[in-house]
């Protein structure tokens, strides 16, 4: 457990050269937070919540390197709360009573308190309980910070009493001003005169993927790499080195967490069994939760092997069942199962993008396009005597249980969303709608 005393430098017993960079040029302020203003813009929620000095809880729910540590940081600093922090990796039950415990102290005392979990979402169910009494009194200022969707990884009931505020990646244009702050502000960098070549920043940039803390652990390993400690210029070799031996172990605490996973999820669409199964391991070594892995295998049986391999959302909502009722350490057995079958399944995306495209057509057309009248529901007189539900073709009635009716808006009545490939049994279904749509639809 931590406890932050904001009228004292809770690093000042630290050597400056052995906080880390990231550390160094944190935000000071809410309103230096960069690229996040949707939350923290003049008048935007946290933005009216400290000027109403009324902080509730929330649940800060971004990427890794996004700001959530700094915003929750900043956030009790700026209400005059006390700030404790946890992390629900290493963290019980013990210490958050105690947390708890010395908050209602504090607010016997006249003063608010602020706990941060960190990875709320690694808090089994007893745990999150533990939090709602505390929450609901007031004792407490929740603030969560996850990578995961909190509708799946935080309980409903505490869900309920905090307000989820969705942090974005950092856009490129965010990431550079965060490395102009350290090039300019930080002292330790101005001592070595650090320089970055254009092309060097550029790399910079892209590898880092939204992370500002990647960034900047990336920039603070290039000089030292650099030859010439008393003018540092960063140019691609440092920069290319730096890059190499920054890529660590899959780290379970999020910093690397979405390349591995990213890893997975691309081997799995390229149908590479070997490559999907290896990184399964180096997430599950690294003590991933297995339900997170059950989960994104859902989502990919329907985004990418769809209707080309129908049984596959079958397979991977079998396998999340499963690895829930199973648990660790058999569960692995399971997901390496999905994993392989959905690696060498056919793939198609034809239905994902058929929703993409539809949604484009419902954003262009809004309201305008109509519900055709025939296919209107008509449960009283009056809508009856308004056409709705007339001449409705039962397909049923018809040969083959089809008939060529038209089911889409006039306006849009030629549309075509859904693009089935030859992929699997995708290519049957491409084939029975060709026949029964002739000349209408290009299946």
């Amino acid at each position: 457990m931590e406890l932050f005393n904001f009228g004292e430098d809770s690093l000042e017993d630290v050597p400056e050269e052995f906080i880390p960079l990231a550390e160094r040029v944190r935000a000071q302020k809410v309103a230096d937070v960069v690229g996040q203003e949707h939350i923290t813009g003049e008048g935007e929620i946290i933005d009216r919540m400290l000027k109403n000095k009324s902080v509730f809880s929330m649940i800060l729910w971004g990427p890794p390197g996004s700001g959530k540590t700094t915003l929750a940081k900043l956030i009790a600093k700026e209400s005059g709360s006390k700030f404790y922090k946890l992390s629900a990796v290493s963290s019980g039950v013990k210490d958050l009573r105690e947390v708890i415990f010395n908050a209602g102290i504090a607010a016997r005392n006249g003063e608010s308190a602020v706990l941060f979990i960190d990875e709320i979402h690694r808090y089994n169910k007893g745990q999150q309980d533990a939090l709602l009494n505390s929450v609901e009194k007031g004792i407490i200022r929740l603030i969560g910070a996850t990578t995961e969707n909190p509708s799946f990884e935080v309980n409903s009931a505490l869900l309920s009493r905090s307000k989820v505020l969705k942090l974005k990646p950092l856009s490129e244009n965010a990431l550079d001003k965060i490395l102009d702050r350290a090039l300019e502000n930080d002292e330790i960098i101005r001592s070595k005169r650090v320089k970055i070549t254009d092309e060097a920043r550029k790399i910079l940039l892209e590898s880092s993927g939204g992370d500002a803390r990647k960034m900047l652990n990336t920039l603070e390993l290039a000089v030292e790499f650099s030859e010439d400690q008393q003018n540092a210029v960063i140019s691609q070799p440092e920069l290319k080195k730096a890059l190499t031996d920054n890529r660590k172990k899959y780290d379970k605490s999020g910093d690397y967490h979405y390349d591995v996973i990213s890893a997975f999820i691309k081997s799995l669409r390229g149908s590479d069994p070997d490559a999907a199964v290896y990184y399964l391991a180096r997430m599950l070594d690294a003590g991933e939760n297995p339900e997170f892995i059950a989960r994104r295998l859902i989502i990919f049986a329907s985004e990418d092997v769809g209707n080309a391999s129908p049984n596959g959302i079958v397979m991977a909502q079998t396998c999340f069942n499963a690895v829930s009722v199973i648990g660790m350490p058999e569960a692995r057995i399971i997901l390496a199962q999905c994993t392989t079958y959905l690696a060498s399944q056919p793939k198609s995306n034809a239905s994902y993008m058929a929703l993409n495209k539809a949604f484009e057509t419902v954003e262009r057309e809004g309201d305008n396009a109509e519900v055709p009248l025939h296919l209107r529901n008509a449960p009283t007189k009056m809508m009856k005597e308004f056409g709705f539900g007339k001449e409705y073709k039962y397909p049923h009635d018809f040969e083959g249980h089809f008939v060529a009716e038209d089911y889409l808006p006039e306006k849009i009545k030629n549309e075509q969303f859904y693009f089935p490939t030859e992929e699997g049994m995708e290519k049957q279904i491409k084939e029975r709608l060709a026949s029964k749509w002739k000349g209408r639809k290009r299946y």
